[in-house]
């Protein structure tokens, strides 16, 4: 079966990045790109055929310009047009051929979380049926440096699982942030501190053994680095993106609700990196 790398075009000019991207992936990688652009369904049945052609042509001249820009292969491509609300036949169509990976631009209202919720990009994220690359930045810009945050958690074993098998070439740094109980009252204290550090090296231990556990499930693995940092976990990646922004963050999707939580719409609304975000399990 032919896997498939999925790009939803909708033919801006801040597209242009997520659309080289996904060239370069696809070449990269084997699969076949199919690009799709979803269109009204509501417009008149002479209009929409008209416009069916025109848009798939612009897609056409653009995957020629793009690849001429940045001296890009030639991946397998089909290019189409399909009717309908574009985050639910983004998802449909991932359903249907089987895509192996989602490529979508990055969310446009940079700096305003609010405004992420309802956006195509978030419940394409809802919903999708394997990961989905946000992309902001240049396709020239390899992926050397891959950050994951991580926990003992489903979700966070499904995406470092994911981004092992995704990027054997890439270095990985994996964040483990943790808090202890009575660190504001005992902080200072000899006996807590030796406490302390052991409860961190028991949970340096742990987290090793588990990663430990996956890479063993895998023919090629990446070079990996654990991190164990200390503070609320949202504040720690946040820090960590500001000072030292990798080449692309994965992290898993634990919206519930309907929406995504308040950290993964942060992180939407201000990219410091390309993201590619994980479903749950």
């Amino acid at each position: 079966m032919t896997r498939t790398l999925l790009f939803a075009c909708d033919l801006s000019p801040e597209n242009r990045a997520a659309y080289a991207r996904a060239i370069r992936l696809a070449d990269e990688n084997g699969l076949r790109l199919d690009v799709i652009h979803v269109l009204d369904p509501h417009l008149p049945r002479i209009a929409l055929r008209d416009l069916e052609q025109a848009v798939v042509t612009e897609m056409t001249a653009m995957m020629t310009d793009i690849r001429e820009d940045y001296a890009l292969a030639a991946p397998p491509c089909l290019i189409q047009t399909v009717a309908g609300t574009p985050y639910a036949e983004i998802i449909r169509e991932a359903h249907e051929r089987n895509a192996d990976m989602i490529v979508l631009g990055a969310h446009r209202k940079r700096g305003q979380p609010d405004l992420v919720a309802g956006t195509t990009l978030a419940r394409v994220l809802r919903g999708a049926p394997c990961p989905i690359l946000s992309v902001s930045h240049l396709a020239t810009q390899d992926w050397n440096e891959i950050l994951v945050p991580i926990d003992f958690s489903l979700t966070c074993r499904h995406t470092l699982r994911e981004t092992l098998k995704r990027f054997p070439d890439a270095h990985l740094t994996l964040l483990h942030a943790w808090e202890l109980p009575g660190e504001r009252e005992l902080g200072s204290d000899g006996d807590y501190a030796r406490w302390r550090d052991q409860q961190v090296e028991h949970l340096r231990i742990q987290l090793e053994s588990e990663v430990e556990r996956l890479m063993s499930e895998l023919d090629a693995v990446p070079d990996v680095e654990l991190k164990l940092e200390q503070g609320d976990p949202p504040e720690v990646l946040m820090g960590r993106l500001r000072q030292q922004p990798p080449d692309l963050l994965a992290l898993g999707c634990r919206g519930q609700m309907g929406r995504q939580s308040p950290l993964t719409e942060q992180l939407l609304s201000e990219p410091h990196c390309d993201i590619m975000v994980c479903r749950a399990w």
